[in-house]
């Protein structure tokens, strides 16, 4: 009796019955205390303008777009894919990255192709999850397939399996970027009906547990690493569901998390924490696939989902400072900045802003420091061999 009336208490009274886990004391009370900062930060936002969540809501996808393709070791950085943003957003229309791909790529290197087309993919992939995340309710196998489609569209070596599930064994690899060694990190499930059986009893679970379950932060984090765990893509499995974790998020009834994710880049604390990404991932399988999805340990996964949550929360006070800064910004200092904006791939000096913008000397300098003192931009090196550098 005393169980039932503790469920009761925290609201969730069925949670036992779809789960495939029984949350323990200490998640119920992260959990509580994940939602009171949430209610805090929606009735902060409340009194945000409509241009500033215009530009939070930007600063999260650059954010999660850059972070979902470094993860899985694309090399573009915020700022680069800010300007890729920036520049395809110019015209907003499905052929955009197909017009413009080749001064991209020319303007960030031929070097880097791969990693161009992840970011245009991952950006059209999100901004699909964020306008139409209601959309996909109840959610489909066809919506998580169109999704794939999308995230690998700009790939021509991927024509023939984008969107179709694996046809032959893959594996979640870890990879040292220094060393250049790998570990597995899960066994999948096998190709073919194992797969489309797998992924159909995830999707009915799933629209069953969104209803039923109070906390969909925890229907979210056994949804995605049930999606992991099958792996049912040949390529592409780890920003998928990276995007189905923000869709579980943004389609989940609370008004409260559904408000506040538009504003949060979760994927960027998960780079910061890559590492342990991996690991907990592989300690919550023990390195394979089961079919029983209680066989897996959820305890240190939820926990690390909820850290990460609370710690991409705390971002959104640092990019509501850089908008408030933004708007105080002199003309001759957004001249600057804007110059830098147009170059992202590159370290200027004062003579370089002096030829693109003709502002006087003097003028940039004292712009210069404005702007590294408020953190747009990074000073390298002293005396005649400084540079300056873009932050995002």
């Amino acid at each position: 009796m005393r169980i039932i009336a503790q469920y009761k208490f925290v609201e969730i009274p069925r949670v036992l019955i779809v789960l495939s886990f029984t949350p323990s004391q200490k998640i119920e009370q992260k959990l509580k205390d994940l939602h009171g900062l949430l209610v805090e930060s929606h009735k902060d936002l409340e009194q945000a303008s409509a241009d500033e969540k215009s530009y939070l809501n930007k600063c999260a996808l650059i954010s999660n777009v850059g972070a979902t393709t470094r993860i899985e070791n694309a090399v573009l950085t915020d700022v680069e894919v800010e300007w890729v943003d920036t520049e395809l957003s110019k015209e907003s229309k499905p052929t955009a990255f197909e017009e413009k791909k080749e001064f991209i790529i020319d303007k960030l290197s031929k070097e880097r192709q791969r990693s161009i087309e992840e970011v245009a993919g991952s950006r059209d992939v999100l901004t699909t999850v964020y306008s139409q995340a209601k959309e996909f309710k109840p959610l489909r196998e066809t919506d998580i397939r169109a999704l794939h489609k999308t995230l690998l569209r700009y790939y021509a070596t991927a024509d023939h399996y984008a969107g179709n599930y694996k046809t032959v064994i893959n594996k979640v690899v870890a990879k040292d970027k220094q060393t250049g060694t790998e570990r597995t990190v899960l066994e999948p499930t096998e190709p073919g009906i194992m797969t489309s059986i797998a992924m159909q009893e995830l999707i009915e679970w799933y629209n069953k547990a969104l209803q039923e379950v109070s906390w969909s932060i925890l229907v979210a984090v056994e949804f995605v690493f049930r999606f992991l765990a099958i792996h049912p893509f040949q390529d592409g499995n780890g920003r998928i569901g990276r995007a189905l974790f923000l869709l579980v998020l943004l389609q989940s009834g609370d008004k409260y998390l559904e408000s506040v994710m538009h504003y949060v880049a979760i994927d960027r604390k998960i780079e910061q924490n890559k590492a342990q990404y991996y690991a907990v991932l592989h300690q919550t399988s023990g390195g394979k696939y089961q079919e029983d999805a209680r066989q897996y340990q959820y305890e240190t996964l939820i926990l690390y989902f909820l850290k990460v949550i609370e710690a991409a929360l705390a971002d959104i006070n640092l990019y509501r400072l850089k908008f408030k800064n933004l708007k105080g910004l002199s003309e001759s200092a957004v001249a600057v900045l804007d110059c830098f904006k147009s170059s992202p791939e590159q370290h200027l000096k004062v003579a370089d802003v002096e030829t693109s913008t003709t502002l006087p000397r003097r003028t940039i300098q004292f712009a210069l420091k404005t702007l590294v003192d408020q953190e747009f931009l990074q000073r390298l090196g002293k005396g005649a061999g400084t540079r300056y550098q873009l932050v995002f």
